[in-house]
């Protein structure tokens, strides 16, 4: 088939084919946009926190509304320790001072020497008196995990001691020591100045979330310290429970935990499946949200490719009957409005891709986004493609279905 007469054509009236370029331009760009921040937010939502087998896992805040001093609250914690190890179908329980994903949690500075006047980075610490590694099945890449002998027994209220022995995350190190595979004996502070505190680490953990799973390479600074604190009311635990028997446990440990205790207590349980879910709501609705706008872009470019081609036709009735009654076939008028359309199509997806590379430009260098893979721009460009030829074989067919007669009379 001839290009050049459907070219003239289309110069003679050039608003329609315009409007539906740049309709599919205007939708490619935004498309493929979308569905990469689709793509990456759905990579962050299913990242690893470093807990294996996090369906299994779960924590129970433990409020008291009556509590003693610093010896009686470490009898307390022993004693709920003792009253979940207890129960049906728990495997592990630790004492913590926050949980992964949880969004709430405590950030400290870090610097590597003591004459610094600024610190390095931040990282999130885990308070704990029982073997965390053991509980989330934490992966131990270098060193060791504590011992209970190393867990000191410190008041938060009246004492500035603190741990002299950490175990960090890989990411964490990396940051700290740029370049070295090792951290294990290595020294840092926390805070900068004359009142640092040094702490040796230990051990090194492959990955451990932070409570905000921060979407930049910080959300893996994560450090564990072995203590036992006092002087808050509220005890908060973390178990792991057998295969299936979650459900059961957190029934259980709740009423264990209320019966075993002298005073009115309040217990709050949250699974780990729940934290990440309510972590990554606004990730999730925020995609759900996005793949509805595709999809409406794709449903509003195919109605104005179908509605313009209808126009076309309807136009060009006269037209077409002529050529009918001259040999033209009905495959011959449906290669015809099919070309048309895939030139249309094919300036727009053209001047799509463009746009699409200059949209994605300035949300790297605004939110600092990742670029756009070409991937997107190809599957982006087939897709409209074909799109353009599905929206408009409804109405050519219809066009090369009319006789000479009927268009002959209809002009």
């Amino acid at each position: 088939m001839e290009i050049r007469p459907i070219l003239s054509a289309l110069l003679r009236n050039k608003t329609g084919p315009i409007l539906v370029a740049v309709q599919v331009a205007l939708s490619l760009a935004i498309l493929a946009n979308a569905l990469h921040i689709v793509q990456v937010r759905q990579a962050v939502s299913a990242r690893a926190s470093g807990i294996a087998n996090e369906q299994d896992v779960l924590s129970l805040q433990i409020r008291h509304l009556k509590y003693g001093g610093h010896a009686d609250q470490l009898a307390v914690q022993r004693a709920e320790t003792a009253t979940l190890r207890a129960v049906p179908g728990v495997m592990s329980v630790a004492g913590t001072s926050q949980m992964p994903l949880s969004r709430s949690g405590n950030y400290s500075s870090l610097s590597i020497d003591r004459k610094q006047l600024k610190t390095i980075t931040q990282t999130t610490t885990y308070f704990g008196g029982d073997s965390l590694i053991k509980t989330w099945g934490l992966q131990l890449v270098e060193g060791r995990d504590f011992v209970p002998g190393e867990v000191p027994e410190i008041d938060q209220n009246t004492s500035n001691d603190f741990a002299k022995i950490v175990i960090i995350t890989r990411a964490l190190g990396e940051k700290l020591w740029p370049g070295q595979s090792s951290f294990v004996g290595k020294t840092f502070f926390f805070g900068a100045g004359n009142d640092a505190k040094d702490v040796r680490v230990i051990g090194v953990v492959e990955k451990l979330q932070t409570p905000g799973a921060e979407l930049k390479e910080s959300g893996e600074f994560s450090t564990l310290v072995p203590v036992r604190l006092t002087g808050d009311d509220v005890n908060t635990y973390t178990v792991r429970a057998e295969p299936g028997q979650l459900d059961r446990v957190i029934k259980e440990a709740s009423a264990a935990l209320t019966a075993a205790s002298p005073t009115p207590v309040i217990v709050r349980v949250r699974t780990m499946n729940e934290l990440r879910t309510a972590r990554y709501r606004a990730d999730k609705a925020m995609s759900w949200m996005l793949v509805t706008v595709s999809v409406l872009l794709l449903l509003i470019t195919a109605s104005g490719i179908v509605g313009m081609a209808s126009l076309w036709v309807t136009q060009r009735r006269k037209q077409i009957g002529v050529r009918r009654a001259l040999g033209a076939r009905r495959i011959d008028i449906l290669r015809y409005f099919v070309t048309e359309n895939v030139m249309i199509t094919s300036v727009g997806v053209a001047a799509g891709v463009l746009l699409a590379l200059g949209l994605n430009q300035l949300l790297v260098s605004k939110l600092e986004m990742a670029r756009l893979p070409a991937g997107y721009l190809l599957a982006g460009a087939g897709v409209f493609l074909a799109l353009g030829v599905a929206a408009v074989y409804g109405p050519a067919w219809r066009a090369a279905t009319i006789s000479p007669a009927t268009a002959t009379r209809s002009a």
